[in-house]
């Protein structure tokens, strides 16, 4: 501690009005102590301290004025002046009424020769704020170092635990940075780490184009197409994606390759389920799966042909009803019947394409509703070679063989078509009883119906039933005698 070399000089002659504002000016608050420690005079200097009004200690003890812990400082200030040895700053706390205790920092020194000393004090309270904030920044930082301390335990137990290979390459060596345990095994060398490799590292030449190419468009627009590549000696077939981000100052890679067939351990697609797959990807018939309100998850490349679209992107997320029979109608009730039945058999309908095609179609499909991802399924096949009813009028429908195939048409075309369609279908009954009751003799299955036999041979060919013999077909297409 260094003191005024020359005070007397430099300072000269203070009288007691001016020592007492220097003191007061120095301090926030100041206090003139006697030898036992009793305040006989203060000064205040700042008025938000929230303390007892000036002059309330005059004539207490100083250690009677401050918190019970705050005591032996007091107690110690008070005796290091007296014996003129320097105090230091020692804090000291009061109590205030409804509120937190304040806190003071405070330095004694004895003056005169009667033993008075005079208490120092400043406001630590901004200090004391700065101390509460850096403790709760201190806390808030060790719990967010043990958040990510756990996020990256559970991080590397998955990264390992993962049937699914993953890499993690830099996007400007393209060299691969970590690599998990699925990862080392797919490519085979189990006895080298592929940390440090260049990427695409163990891919057939002519497939690290696509990876390449992959590669560039996540970079550029932030995504890009799945592609299908070989690796290593075995020319495993497996599915590679990319995503993109960012860590510190660098940009990586997240690269994901998935096995198309299953390992030994049978964690992903079975040989035997891979193989399923590609036949209903390339089956002639439409196969389309929807949710369980008819939005479409996915499709196969025939029905792909039969609603003149190029891409399964085009199609997935719109409704199937846009798509089948009349918006609204068909599906609704064909939708309404899986949810009851959960199957649905030769449900005849249409298939509109996007530029104005129509194909008459046969439906077959079934519900899926006990499954984490509850879908419905549905086979779609063109109809073909089947007689429309003549002079019906009915296009895109074809001629009902049965009750159950007639009672489909109600809600797709009008009911005097429906009773047209149902009396060729009586008639066709009756003409095929009348020959099985005759034995195949037509002139009386003619006479048992009421028929003249021109009549009945125009029917016969109209539905296509019998044997006709040349003659019989030249009799009736001369007779072209129409039924009443």
């Amino acid at each position: 501690m260094h003191q005024f070399s020359a005070p007397r000089i430099s300072l000269g002659d203070l009288d007691a009005d001016q020592a007492a504002r220097v003191i007061a000016a120095s301090a926030d608050v100041a206090l003139i102590l006697d030898p036992k420690g009793v305040v006989r005079d203060m000064a205040v200097g700042k008025s938000d301290l929230g303390l007892a009004p000036p002059g309330a200690w005059i004539g207490q003890p100083w250690a009677e004025t401050v918190t019970e812990d705050s005591r032996p400082k007091v107690d110690a200030l008070l005796r290091d002046a007296l014996a003129d040895v320097p105090t230091g700053w020692r804090q000291v706390s009061y109590p205030v009424p409804n509120g937190a205790d304040l806190p003071m920092l405070y330095a004694a020194t004895r003056i005169g020769p009667d033993g008075r000393v005079v208490a120092m004090g400043r406001d630590l309270r901004s200090v004391a704020n700065m101390q509460q904030r850096l403790l709760l920044a201190q806390q808030a930082m060790e719990r967010d170092y043990a958040r990510l301390r756990h996020l990256e335990t559970r991080y590397r137990l998955l990264f390992k635990l993962s049937s699914e290979a993953v890499l993690f390459v830099d996007s400007a060596s393209r060299r691969i940075v970590e690599a998990n345990t699925a990862a080392q095994a797919l490519f085979g060398d189990s006895g080298k780490s592929l940390i440090d490799r260049v990427f695409p590292h163990g891919v057939e030449t002519d497939d690290a184009d696509s990876i390449e190419t992959l590669l560039a468009s996540v970079r550029a627009v932030g995504r890009g197409d799945d592609v299908a590549v070989r690796l290593g000696p075995a020319r495993r077939e497996v599915l590679v994606s990319a995503a993109l981000f960012r860590i510190e100052r660098t940009v990586q890679f997240l690269v994901r390759l998935s096995s198309r067939v299953a390992e030994s351990d049978g964690t992903l697609v079975t040989q035997a389920r891979a193989r399923l797959l590609d036949v209903m990807d390339n089956a002639p018939d439409g196969m389309v799966v929807t949710d369980m309100d008819g939005i479409i998850l996915s499709s196969n490349t025939a029905f792909l042909d039969f609603v003149q679209v190029a891409t399964e992107a085009q199609v997935r997320g719109r409704p199937l009803s846009r798509f089948i029979g009349r918006p609204g109608v068909d599906l609704t009730r064909l939708i309404a019947n899986l949810r009851d039945l959960e199957t649905v058999r030769q449900f005849t309908t249409s298939v509109h394409g996007d530029i104005g095609a129509s194909t008459t179609v046969e439906i077959s499909a079934v519900a899926v509703p006990h499954t984490d991802r509850p879908c419905l399924g549905f086979i779609i096949r063109a109809v073909t070679d089947r007689e429309e009813g003549a002079g019906s009028g009915v296009t895109a429908v074809t001629a009902p063989r049965s009750v159950e195939q007639l009672t489909e048409l109600v809600g797709r075309v009008s009911l005097k078509e429906i009773i047209r369609e149902t009396n060729d279908m009586i008639e066709k009954l009756c003409i095929q009883a009348a020959l099985e009751l005759t034995g195949d003799n037509r002139a009386s299955a003619a006479e048992m119906l009421g028929l003249s036999r021109q009549s009945l041979y125009v029917k016969l060919r109209r539905y296509n039933l019998g044997d006709l013999s040349s003659s019989d077909a030249s009799g009736s297409s001369s007779a072209r005698v129409t039924s009443d």
